[in-house]
C-alpha cells in the first residue's frame, strides 16, 4: 500500500516539473526535436485558435522564409504538444534565437484548453517564401503526428 502512494507522489512531482511546448513548424519533425531536445516527450495534437501560419523574413540556414504565427481571427494553427523541461526550453531558445517565447492556450482533440509555451517572431511582418528543404522538414513533422 505504501509503495503505491510513493509512486503516485513521485509521478505528481514529475508532472509539475514538466511544461508543454506547442510546436507548429519544423519542430513538429520528431527527429529534429529529439536532436534539439532529447528529453522531450511527444504528447498530442493541438490547435491554436485565432492565429494563422505564415512564413516571414529570411533564414540563412534554410535559404528562405521561416514559419511564424500571426493573430488572425477565425483561423487556426494545427500543431502538437511536447512535454519539455525548462532545460529543454533553454536549448530551444538557442535554436529559436530570433523568436520570443509566448504563453498560449491551445486545445486538444477533445476541445480541452491546455496552457503551453510556443515561439513567435516579432518585428518581421513581410511574408516570404520558405525553401523546399524547410517545407520538407515541416511536412515530415505533419506525417510524424498524422496531421492533415
Amino acid at each position: 500500500m505504501m509503495g503505491g502512494g510513493g509512486t503516485f507522489l513521485l509521478l505528481a512531482v514529475s508532472l509539475v516539473a514538466a511544461m508543454y511546448y506547442f510546436a507548429y513548424a519544423s519542430n513538429l519533425n520528431q527527429k529534429q526535436m529529439r536532436e534539439r531536445c532529447p528529453d522531450s516527450q511527444p504528447g498530442f495534437i493541438a490547435t491554436l485558435p485565432n492565429y494563422k501560419l505564415v512564413f516571414v523574413g529570411w533564414s540563412r540556414q534554410w535559404r528562405g522564409g521561416k514559419a511564424n504565427i500571426r493573430l488572425f481571427r477565425g483561423e487556426k494553427v494545427t500543431g502538437a504538444i511536447y512535454d519539455v523541461s525548462e532545460q529543454c526550453l533553454r536549448q530551444l531558445d538557442k535554436y529559436e534565437s530570433s523568436y520570443d517565447r509566448l504563453k498560449v492556450t491551445v486545445f486538444n482533440e477533445d476541445g480541452e484548453p491546455i496552457e503551453a509555451i510556443t515561439y513567435i517572431k516579432t518585428g518581421q511582418s513581410e511574408e516570404t517564401r520558405p525553401s523546399p528543404q524547410y517545407l520538407s522538414v515541416i511536412r515530415q513533422g505533419y506525417k510524424d503526428w498524422g496531421i492533415g
